[in-house]
């Protein structure tokens, strides 16, 4: 399906953002821009729960948004949410509302995902570079890092300090001490320290900042000589010291006034700086050149790929498939039987069901490389635990509970309410795999499937199971684990005039 317009919206630990673009070719150019200022990040509490008035300007905000996107395909938006959306306890709730009000899910990715999104979007906004570039980008809540080469990000890292939490643990009331720059530098050199010998080591050759703390910093220190227009360590010491100056934030409102100085941003500017100082002391940069590139054109560009059927997730189960050394003629017998059964049981095959469906046909064995006892287990782990390019939190998520449950008990998963369509999506893949434990091609033709009342009807001709003795065994049993639950699984065993009648019925 071919889109023409395509649109980001990004919910960070700062601000809200909607970013629309239009396609030409395999190139996007900006339509429409808008920024809220909400402030996600201000609004965790200690307990990390996010509180009920910045969940309420932020729903605003995205209602505003839903209101730009009406009309728009679903498949044609995407929205993230990063470092605050990780960590808050109370997401699941927020994240419902959200759709609610602007008509899009919205997915929160981990921090190596949002780092790779930001390296596209910069390495689209920037000239083709054939040597290393690092990409810092300071945000609200985390910070990523990225080494890469043209358009592909070969060292990934996102670590949890950012210009909002930052500016509430070390400049809280507005205090512009230099004792405090001296204790918020060190926090974040020390938080940097696990990844600094990797970078060095690595290399770049060009070393570009995004975001708008990269930007802000960048126009302060144009506006007020201390710089070309680049991000230097003399300059952001400069400001550090006219900073301490003034003392307070609310003299920055009033008397010492900072050219290119947004109001919008004196309370955050602070901790921006200061991991700024940090980060370039740490990795011995002495120039960062902004780039108005970033996550938002990041997402864009990874929803262009989606929609040109050059979908990263895709790459990625590929990837995974060769790192676990899956056996991968059993995992194509799987996804294509689990794809016919899905579609026997199901009437409208949702495009992202049967997407789901065939990659954890994919991925449901790599658990065997770490042991074959409970190897879903192993699986679905991995699978919710690793950086996987492409995937959001979520995704990652929905796809280990498939791979968790296509064998052993289902009372693990007896928390789905009866009518969730991933109920199917279970079904289908345990069969495949209880089909296919010979480990060779069967007859498809053989069976028959349909869903059956609250559950699912599965029709084999009787000299097939006398034949198979260990397989209608594995049935049986598989029948009492979805009666267990309340949910009927019927075996009907066609003898051979049945058949032919049936056959004639047809």
């Amino acid at each position: 399906m071919k889109h023409d317009t395509l649109a980001a919206v990004d919910l960070g630990s700062n601000s809200c953002h909607l970013q629309i673009g239009r396609v030409v070719d395999q190139q996007i150019y900006l339509l429409d821009n808008f920024r809220e200022p909400v402030r996600l990040g201000a609004g965790l509490t200690r307990d990390k729960r996010l509180d009920r008035a910045t969940q309420l300007r932020a729903l605003e905000a995205l209602g505003r948004f839903g209101e730009r996107l009406r009309g728009f395909p679903r498949e044609a938006v995407r929205a993230v949410g990063t470092n605050v959306l990780r960590v808050a306890k109370n997401r699941d709730q927020f994240l419902a509302e959200a759709e609610a009000v602007m008509g899009f899910p919205v997915e929160v990715v981990f921090g190596r995902e949002e780092a790779r999104l930001i390296y596209l979007g910069v390495a689209h906004s920037l000239p083709p570079l054939q040597d290393r570039r690092l990409v810092v980008d300071v945000g609200g809540g985390s910070t990523e890092l990225i080494i890469g080469t043209g358009m592909e990000p070969e060292l990934v890292e996102s670590v949890s300090i950012g210009c909002v939490s930052y500016g509430l643990k070390f400049f809280a009331g507005g205090t512009l001490e230099k004792t405090a720059f001296k204790a918020a530098e060190l926090a974040a050199a020390n938080q940097l320290q696990r990844i600094v010998k990797a970078y060095r080591q690595a290399g770049w050759r060009h070393a570009v900042a995004s975001s708008g703390t990269a930007k802000a910093l960048a126009n302060i220190l144009r506006e007020n000589g201390w710089s070309g227009g680049s991000i230097t360590g003399g300059g952001l010491r400069e400001l550090r010291s006219q900073l301490i100056k003034a003392g307070d934030t609310g003299r920055l409102r009033d008397k010492a006034r900072i050219p290119g100085l947004r109001e919008d941003r004196i309370d955050i500017l602070p901790g921006g700086l200061a991991i700024m100082l940090a980060l370039m002391a740490e990795l011995e940069i002495d120039e960062l050149e902004p780039s108005e590139g970033g996550l938002r054109q990041g997402v864009l560009y990874d929803l262009l790929g989606r929609v040109r059927h050059q979908d990263m997730r895709e790459a990625t189960v590929g990837e995974f498939a060769r790192r676990y050394h899956v056996d991968t003629a059993q995992a194509a017998r799987v996804g294509q039987l689990a794809a016919m059964l899905y579609t026997a049981v199901v009437t409208d095959v949702p495009d992202a069901h049967g997407q789901l469906l065939r990659w954890a046909a994919s991925l449901h064995e790599i658990g065997i490389s770490i042991a074959h006892a409970g190897y879903h287990k192993h699986s679905a782990y991995i699978i919710s635990q690793a950086d996987m390019p492409g995937f959001s939190q979520m995704e990652q998520g929905h796809l280990a509970r498939l791979v968790l449950a296509h064998r052993g008990k289902l009372a693990k998963v007896a928390g789905l309410a009866p009518e969730d369509p991933d109920w199917a999506l279970i079904f289908a893949l345990r069969l495949a795999v209880l089909f296919s434990l010979r480990r060779t091609d069967m007859d498809v033709s053989q069976i028959e499937c349909q869903a059956s009342g609250s559950g699912y009807e599965i029709t084999l001709l009787r000299t097939w199971l006398d034949e198979h003795p260990l397989t209608e065994a594995a049935l049986e049993a598989e029948a009492e684990e979805w009666n267990a639950l309340g949910m009927n699984f019927a075996i009907r065993a066609l003898h051979g005039d049945q058949a032919r009648a049936a056959s004639a019925g047809q």
